[in-house]
């Protein structure tokens, strides 16, 4: 298995330029196609583009003013929750309508983690682009609880409600259990419906792998019965160029037994989901996808997806069903030949997260029954891709149109970002929650009054 492409890894060494030098150029491809032809059920996909160095363009991260904000269409209000949050990545509504915050970051690299030349030298270039984007942070390693009792769209009590955990991501409650999803494991501890801190110790229901964790978000969700839970694990790689024993267990989604902790793969070759949601209509479950880099600003598209039990769907070995992507050895042939294809691109490096479904009782007829997707932007188009929150219609349980803009001004006119939406879910009274880990802000997009 190849650690990296052979061409970036001699360019590096013989023209003995600093890692800096190329990045801050912005070096790489630019896009050939307009964003639209990634998007849909049968996106364009062009032939790869592998460049001498890969495409690194990302929009450098200046937050927000005291009162600025992001635009959501004619007819909403858009209000901060709350500001001045730690890097803020997930939002959770809990029955009674308290908020709880994810603020977190990716957990510190084993120190033999990285060797050699070439992989000190990819660690040191996405250390800088994460420097680059907001996001070379300490992990607050915290969840925090927002309470909003008069309605205002501006949370009155913010509490500390969980702390000292590992990187924590996902969260999701079940009967008087809540779940929490860690860099490394799944814990759950106590609930009461209306208390605003939790001291217990968190208990342990199953490993989840860790160790490099180049994608170190873990996701949770329950099923309607709270009898499962679903968890998330990104790849530990672009392509596999760590070598497959790296990534046992990962790129999938994991069924959990919420009694027993005895889990089993529920699907694969998913490269590193994060948001999953029930499709109210169907009850069938759907993720967001973020796809690999460094094959050109074209390729290849996010996406969103059913998950059907037992599916493959394709990485490391291809993409978009039958797509083989040739830096990966061995070539699996067996692998391409099952790999099922996602079911709506998104565009291409949008780097979708978050997911929930939209609800009558809080949108319009136009966003009431669809999803609503934070796309976090990309770093490796040109040009910038991502960087809003989109809605994409649904119709009898299925996409049924284009996507939507409905939350975006994140970057502004200069191309730096003001803030960068992660998480998103729907508050008590079908609002939409953002979750922005570099504006430090959760955004609430009601219907205006």
């Amino acid at each position: 298995m190849k650690r990296f492409p052979h061409r970036l890894a001699d360019c590096l060494t013989v023209m003995a330029l600093p890692v800096a030098t190329w990045f801050l150029a912005g070096c790489g491809e630019t896009a050939k196609l307009p964003h639209e032809a990634g998007v849909g059920p049968t996106p364009q996909l062009p032939a790869p583009n592998k460049t001498l160095m890969p495409t690194v363009n990302i929009a450098p991260a200046v937050g927000w003013g005291d009162t600025a904000g992001p635009t959501a269409p004619p007819g909403f209000a858009v209000t901060a929750l709350a500001r001045g949050l730690d890097h803020p990545r997930w939002v959770y509504t809990l029955p009674n309508g308290d908020v709880l915050v994810v603020e977190s970051n990716r957990p510190p690299k084993p120190e033999d983690a990285q060797s050699g030349l070439v992989s000190r030298i990819r660690s040191k270039v996405m250390g800088m682009v994460q420097k680059r984007a907001g996001a070379a942070v300490p992990s607050a390693n915290r969840i925090t609880l927002l309470r909003d009792a008069d309605g205002d769209g501006k949370a009155e009590v913010r509490q500390v409600f969980m702390q000292n955990l590992m990187s924590p991501f996902g969260v999701t409650l079940v009967g008087n259990e809540l779940f929490v999803a860690n860099a490394d494991a799944l814990v759950k501890v106590p609930y009461t419906e209306g208390q605003t801190r939790i001291d217990a110790a968190p208990v342990k229901v199953t490993d989840l792998p860790a160790g490099l964790n180049h994608h170190w978000t873990k996701n949770v969700i329950a099923n309607r019965e709270g009898t499962k839970l679903y968890v998330t694990v990104g790849s530990n790689s672009n392509v596999g160029e760590n070598g497959l024993a790296a990534e046992e267990g990962r790129a999938a989604i994991w069924e959990v037994d919420a009694k027993s902790g005895q889990k089993r793969l529920f699907a694969g070759g998913l490269r590193n989901p994060n948001g999953m949601a029930w499709e109210p209509d169907t009850n069938v479950l759907w993720t967001v996808v973020n796809e690999r880099d460094e094959i050109g600003s074209d390729l290849v598209p996010d996406y969103l997806s059913s998950v059907k039990d037992g599916a493959f769907y394709g990485w490391p070995w291809s993409y978009y069903g039958g797509h083989v992507d040739a830096r990966v050895q061995p070539q699996r042939p067996e692998m391409v030949a099952k790999a099922v294809a996602p079911d709506y691109a998104l565009g291409s490096h949008v780097a979708a997260l978050g997911l929930t479904f939209s609800h009558p009782r809080g949108m319009p007829a136009e966003f009431a029954n669809g999803a609503f997707i934070g796309e976090h932007g990309s770093w490796n188009r040109k040009p910038l891709s991502g960087y809003k929150v989109v809605f994409v219609p649904f119709i009898g349980g299925r996409p049924s149109g284009p996507p939507v803009d409905f939350l975006t001004g994140f970057l502004n006119a200069d191309e730096k970002a003001q803030g960068r939406p992660v998480g998103v879910a729907l508050d008590k009274s079908g609002a939409l929650l953002v979750a922005d880990d570099v504006g430090n802000t959760v955004w609430r997009v009601a219907r205006a009054k």
